[in-house]
This record gives C-alpha cells, sequence and structure tokens, in this order.
C-alpha cells in the first residue's frame, strides 16, 4: 500500500479512484476481478489496468498477489508521533524507525530506470549544479562534497538569486539537481525551470510526485515518507534524500575511478594541514 500512497498525487482522477478504492478495500481487492473492480469505481477496466501499472505492478493480478502478501504480512506501523510524554530513548526510537522505515519505502518505490538516468547524466556531466534551501540546503552540500570527491565538477547553491544566475550559465550535457522534500519551493523550481531553458538536464528530488518541481524536471527521483505533526518523518526523508545522493555518487566514482582516485588524492594532499 506504500507504493500506492507514494505516487497517489501523479496519478489522473479516474486512476486516483482506483488507487484509493484498493487503499480503503485492501482485504476485499484479492477476490475482486479486473470487471467488479473497474464498475466499484466507476471506471473501465482499461483504467484500472493503467493504474496498476503507473503503480508498479505488471498488472492487475500482480498487484492483487502484493496485497495478499501484504495482508499475510503486515508492515507494523512505526511512524509515531513524538510527544511532551516520551523519555529521550522513546523519542530516538522513533525517530530512528521512521528512518529506517523511510530508508524501506524509498528503496522499493523509486523509479529504477529514473536513478539509471540520473547517474549516466550526473557521470557525462561536464558541471552540475545542486540547488537547496532551508532543510534541503544541507543535503545539497553534502551532494556537492560527493561528486568532488568522485571528480566531478560539483557546485551547490544554497542562495536563491545565486540558484538562478548560475542556472542561467548552464550548457546542453551539464547537470541541475533540485532538491524540494515539498516539490513546491518556488526558487527551486524557478532554477530548474532556467537551467532547463539553457539546455541542461534537469533532475528534481522530492517526496510528491504531483507538485510543481517535477514539471521542470527531466529525470525525477523520489523519496518515500508521510508527515507527522512534528515533521519526524520529513527529516526521516532527508536522510532517504542523502541516501539517494550516495548511491548517486558511488556509482559516479565507480565507473569514474581514476578522475575519483585522483580527487581523492588532492582533497587528502590539500587537507593534510587540517587535521592533527
Amino acid at each position: 500500500m506504500l507504493k500506492i500512497r507514494a505516487v497517489y498525487n501523479s496519478l489522473g482522477d479516474a486512476e486516483q479512484r482506483v488507487a484509493k478504492y484498493i487503499c480503503e478495500n485492501e482485504e476485499e481487492i484479492i477476490y475482486l476481478s479486473v470487471t467488479e473492480l473497474a464498475e466499484r469505481c466507476q471506471s473501465s477496466e482499461a483504467t484500472v489496468i493503467r493504474a496498476c501499472r503507473k503503480l508498479g505492478y505488471s498488472g492487475y493480478q500482480d498487484l492483487k498477489i502484493n496485497v495478499a502478501r501484504e495482508l499475510v504480512n503486515p508492515i507494523a506501523k512505526i511512524h509515531e508521533e513524538a510527544n511532551l510524554d516520551d523519555s529521550c530513548y522513546q523519542v530516538l526510537n522513533k525517530i530512528f524507525n521512521s528512518i529506517a522505515q523511510t530508508l524501506q519505502y524509498t528503496s522499493k518505490v523509486i523509479d529504477q530506470q529514473e536513478l539509471e538516468k540520473a547517474a549516466q547524466a550526473i557521470l557525462g556531466a561536464p558541471k552540475i549544479d545542486v540547488y537547496g534551501l532551508g532543510n534541503s540546503a544541507s543535503v545539497a552540500k553534502d551532494a556537492e562534497h560527493k561528486f568532488l570527491r568522485a571528480g566531478k565538477n560539483c557546485v551547490a547553491y544554497t542562495d536563491s538569486h545565486a540558484q538562478v544566475i548560475s542556472a542561467s550559465f548552464l550548457k546542453p550535457g551539464d547537470v541541475a539537481i533540485g532538491i524540494s522534500h515539498s516539490g513546491s519551493s518556488r526558487d527551486i523550481v524557478d532554477a530548474l525551470e532556467v537551467a532547463r531553458e539553457r539546455g541542461a538536464t534537469t533532475i528534481c528530488l522530492t517526496n510528491y510526485g504531483k507538485s510543481p518541481i517535477t514539471k521542470v524536471a527531466d529525470i525525477k527521483l523520489f523519496t518515500a515518507s508521510q508527515e507527522t505533526r512534528y515533521r519526524i518523518v520529513a527529516l526521516a526523508s532527508r536522510i532517504a534524500q542523502l541516501g539517494i545522493i550516495d548511491t548517486l555518487y558511488t556509482y559516479v566514482a565507480l565507473r569514474n575511478h581514476e578522475a575519483a582516485v585522483e580527487g581523492m588524492n588532492q582533497m587528502e594532499s590539500a587537507l593534510k594541514n587540517k587535521k592533527y
């Protein structure tokens, strides 16, 4: 069911009716034919099949099999909210549980083809811009450090004016990565739009499929977390973002081995006097 919720906002209206019915009637779904489900959703069989494929399944039968598996072996709900009565250790457990499940969920819902496209674009890019504001700024800076270590020309911009200015100098073949949990940061969207107009490949890293940032991104990478009142899992989503950045860095470093080793040696040499 997590996979469905993660991409729900990116579905069309008729497909959302199908997805909503599935989520609200899990036990019934496994006994329904595709025709019966279509009738209950006031939709067509073709819409049901299309919705299943957009949700990451090969078809309706594949979806039913996976729903049945979840009913037999359900994943415990651990996105709990921290509250005033919790001890510090209880808060730690809730935070760690949320992070662990968000990482697990993200690995299940991420589009493998989009991830591969992002890795290849970064690997071949002469220049990489990374844009992040607020909580996403630290993720952007981490990406900068990682890709520099992999021998790539990468700069993170955490000022909205600097983002747009740098984006205006990008060229075809360059890459611009916009990081926004909500996908609704106007400044990040504006910077990616400028980068795209200049011919750069644009990549977004967000939690929401139907958000403004996805409209200006050539490649879309999604984390999977659910909001709580104190944003525990929004913080967990940041860890998932870092995990995706680490994945891309490792992929690039392995395939850009000589440049990565040279870059690491140069960095170690430059930093040797900074350590005791």
